[in-house]
């Protein structure tokens, strides 16, 4: 291939409640991601983020395995939760702190720190007092928030997200927020947690604008390209109402500050949309992003969906056996989705297609014209580590060498994409598997029972992406 552009950035992605531990210690308080994963360990086993992969004791140990690889670039987010421990009030200092020795580690590294203000892990504090995204009230706490930390960071960090993977937190929203046993039913109220956070968001953009000198702001969104099951036209249908309402929905109020039309169509019609206040619109008008950061795993594919089927979202994979996800988002009358039969999976259900990385960047960038970056991509897998303390994830390498080979496919016919960070930096709690689940170029040593002394062991990935960020991409295999 052809090498990429010399200021093209290569690194990789974490998130603080996944990564960090210590959730409990050294003045934070607990996020309601801590509240969650408690659950879900007493109910399938999965760690806790008590300790995660204990990079708050580790980052020095982090960043200097991150420049050996060879990183211009570090994704991460700041836990709100260790910045105001109540969501607001008084400041953590010793929070702050973290933030500030890990940035300055990173740029003495030569490696270009990428913050993300929010990856779902809102204060619990603020769950109790009002209920969290629920409440329109948390857009004012977050704009308090996300002031304190562009202010403390702006001389050092010049790209900045948002709010991470909307879409996913609509499709999942039991697992990326607290929602109460007697509104989970309620499936109204995923639009509207949506809509405050496309409020937050807009906040974002415009303090990043006032505040960071030559700041670049956007969001990053979980996004997958969705087929259509056949070439029947019903199916065609599907898919595009399938993209207005998973996808278009959120990037058009990215770029053009509006809804999809067809999408809200949709949704007032079945009852879903969200409350709009006044101004409401205005304000997510005038927060105009400068670029669109994009996690990609999988695309999707659809099929027609008849009226009387029964509205549901998202299933979920639980136990990492194939075949074994719960079921499909149904619409009735507008999509339903289903498995692709041209595609295989990850044992999560997760279909593996680098292809798609090509359609969605050449797609987004022909309605958009704006520069993409790709802050997660990556291969949850099991992995082995050998009696020699080896760990050979050939199978991850595989996949990101065809992903990476179709983003720059997209990057020839006239994309613009800044950096590939792909999930993730180092082995890392899985939203909703776990720690078996793994991502990482390094290994973290411990299990979901015993997080042990969470040792890290580069694997056999690890040295791949050494040469492909030495070769800037040129060296894939």
């Amino acid at each position: 291939m052809k090498a990429f552009p010399k200021d093209f950035l290569w690194g990789a992605s974490t998130s603080a409640y996944q990564v960090e531990g210590a959730a409990l210690t050294h003045g934070k308080k607990a996020s309601q991601q801590d509240i969650i994963n408690k659950d879900n360990y007493q109910k399938r086993g999965f760690a806790t983020a008590e300790i995660a992969s204990d990079h708050y004791h580790h980052y020095k140990e982090d960043v200097a395995l991150m420049k050996e690889m060879g990183f211009t670039a570090y994704r991460f987010s700041i836990a709100w939760s260790r910045v105001l421990p109540d969501g607001d009030g008084e400041v953590n200092k010793e929070g702050l702190a973290f933030y500030h020795n890990l940035i300055d580690e990173l740029k003495q590294a030569g490696i270009e720190p990428i913050i993300t203000l929010y990856h779902y892990d809102l204060p619990w504090a603020l769950v109790e007092k009002y209920g969290g995204w629920l409440d329109r009230k948390v857009v004012k706490d977050f704009e308090n928030f996300a002031t304190i930390v562009i202010t403390e960071f702006k001389d050092k960090v010049k790209y900045w997200t948002t709010i991470n993977e909307q879409s996913i937190i609509v499709q999942f929203w039991s697992q990326k927020c607290y929602i109460p046993e007697e509104l989970k039913s309620k499936d109204q109220l995923r639009f509207q947690i949506n809509h405050h956070m496309n409020l937050a968001h807009a906040i974002g953009c415009n303090l990043v604008h006032k505040l960071v000198p030559g700041g670049l702001v956007g969001s990053a969104l979980g996004y997958a390209p969705i087929y259509p099951l056949t070439s029947k036209p019903e199916d065609v249908m599907a898919a595009q109402n399938a993209n207005d309402l998973r996808n278009l929905y959120y990037t058009d109020i990215y770029f053009k500050g509006e809804y999809t039309k067809s999408a809200a169509i949709y949704l007032e019609e079945h009852g879903l949309a969200p409350v709009i206040e006044p101004g409401d619109m205005e304000l997510i008008k005038s927060g105009t992003s400068d670029f669109l950061a994009i996690n990609y795993y999988a695309s999707e594919c659809a099929k027609a969906c008849p009226e009387g089927e029964t509205l549901r979202f998202a299933g979920v994979n639980w136990t990492g056996v194939k075949g074994a996800m719960d079921g499909h988002e149904t619409h009735p009358g507008f999509y339903k989705m289903c498995k692709n039969p041209n595609l295989d999976t990850t044992d999560w259900d997760w279909a593996i297609d680098p292809t798609g990385m090509e359609y969605l960047l050449r797609d987004l960038y022909a309605r958009y014209g704006k520069p993409l970056m790709i802050t997660e991509n990556g291969l949850g897998a099991y992995d082995t580590l050998t009696q020699d303390g080896k760990i050979h994830d050939d199978y991850r390498i595989d996949y990101l060498k065809k992903h990476i080979a179709s983003m720059k496919k997209a990057m020839d016919y006239g994309v613009e994409v800044l950096a590939f960070c792909p999930w993730s930096a180092i082995d890392l709690l899985s939203t909703s598997n776990g720690v078996k689940k793994r991502y990482g170029f390094v290994y973290v040593d411990r299990t979901d029972d015993d997080p042990k002394n969470c040792d890290r062991i580069k694997k056999d990935s690890f040295y791949w992406y050494q040469k492909v960020i030495k070769s800037n991409g040129e060296e894939l295999d």
